[in-house]
């Protein structure tokens, strides 16, 4: 087992910059991450309401890189799976204090076997406010070497949008299906060139959320996001995020999700539960 660092394959240092990750704290025996990202400020750019589909970016990078220091020598690892966990008053805890960063932290759950698992805590100004865990697979071999990227043309300010940062454009609903365009983008790839899986995890939760909330006077707020990655997922011209409510209840509301590449294809999926 491997115990040098590298660089996570998943997360390159493009997608910690643009998001404004800092990582606090690693230990390479451990296998523990911890690490902080302002999400406060955050909007759904459908609802304009605050947003927990960040937090995915988050896990996404603590998980991975926790997951991604046990791997076997000559591995690299690829994400199958991805949660988060959010408590109920987890939302608010943002809202009330949105300059504070939330803070992750990762470590290992069980043995590295067929797959290697990671869970962690998500806490704001000091107390839990939910978790999350990231499944990944080891496999031989990895990319040559890091795709090219020039500098980020994007210039972060305390206005830049969500939709911005990930490279999203809202498209026009369709019989109550929410779509955001992903454009391409290589600040946001991984290092094989595919949409970072933390990004792409919190464009399925933007439109699943939009769709659950669709003509609902009172929102319902995401408490739960489950991602299954099928394929890798490739940005062009058609790629897109789709969303749809499959119901809308009293109390609680169940939305899916779908990345579709430029291909066609749908390369990952995800469902959404939401609660006033």
């Amino acid at each position: 087992m491997t115990t040098t660092p590298g660089q996570d394959p998943e997360t390159p240092e493009s997608v910690i910059t643009r998001f404004g990750i800092q990582t606090l704290d690693e230990n390479f025996t451990e296998f523990t991450v911890v690490a902080s990202m302002p999400v406060g400020h955050l909007v759904n750019p459908f609802t304009g309401m605050p947003t927990v589909g960040p937090l995915a970016i988050l896990v996404d990078d603590v998980g991975g890189r926790a997951n991604f220091y046990r791997r076997g020598s000559g591995q690299w690892t690829v994400s199958s799976e991805l949660t988060v966990e959010l408590s109920p008053d987890g939302i608010d805890s943002l809202i009330a204090a949105p300059d504070e960063p939330v803070v992750a932290s990762s470590r290992p759950l069980g043995p590295h076997g067929a797959t290697l698992l990671a869970i962690c805590t998500l806490s704001h100004r000091g107390s839990t406010i939910g978790g999350g865990t990231v499944r990944t697979v080891a496999i031989a071999g990895g990319p040559d070497g890091p795709i090219q990227r020039g500098p980020d043309p994007l210039i972060r300010t305390p206005e830049t949008s969500l939709a911005d940062l990930m490279s999203g454009q809202p498209l026009p609903v369709e019989d109550g299906t929410y779509r955001l365009a992903q454009r391409p983008d290589s600040i946001i790839n991984n290092l094989i060139g595919i949409v970072h899986g933390g990004v792409s995890s919190a464009g399925l939760e933007l439109v699943a959320s939009a769709a659950i909330n669709h003509e609902q006077a009172e929102p319902l707020r995401t408490a739960s996001i489950r991602v299954n990655f099928l394929r890798p997922f490739f940005a062009g011209a058609q790629s897109r995020y789709e969303g749809t409510a499959l119901r809308i209840g009293r109390n609680s509301a169940i939305g899916d999700a779908q990345a579709v590449g430029d291909d066609g294809k749908v390369a990952i999926v995800a469902r959404v539960t939401g609660y006033r």
